[in-house]
């Protein structure tokens, strides 16, 4: 996520997933499986830098969100810029990677777990000071 000179957060990188993906051609954050040897917040740093091109050494990690099922479940990684950057289509899985107005996210199709995740996730990019790792 990116922030103005305020420090009111503006944007998300969104990834335009390719049609071969499962629920291909909606947008998501850009992320994948996680490596038995990684945390979640590596896995999503390298994830981030496959898909979209992110440099990890431009972010802080803000927090996580698990959602929890019986047998697995899916952390979101919250960061935050600390250099200017623009995000560009690293590898096949990605149609497009953009910054999105976090007020034009509900414009496009999106994943529908992100869909689920996003009022919840949105509140804490703009409030952190309430994130809890």
């Amino acid at each position: 996520m990116r922030r103005d000179r305020d420090g009111r957060a503006t944007d998300v990188v969104l990834q335009h997933r390719a049609p071969w993906s499962d629920a291909g051609g909606t947008w998501a954050l850009p992320g994948g499986a996680r490596g038995a040897d990684e945390t979640p917040e590596q896995a999503a740093l390298r994830e981030a830098h496959e898909e979209a091109g992110v440099d990890a050494a431009g972010l802080r990690v803000l927090g996580t969100h698990v959602l929890e099922h019986p047998d697995w479940s899916y952390t979101t990684v919250l960061a935050e810029t600390l250099v200017p950057f623009e995000p560009a289509v690293t590898d096949a899985e990605s149609l497009e990677v953009a910054w999105v107005a976090l007020d034009d996210v509900t414009e496009r199709p999106l994943l529908p777990a992100f869909a689920d995740a996003w009022p919840g996730l949105r509140a804490r990019v703009e409030h952190p000071a309430t994130d809890e790792a």
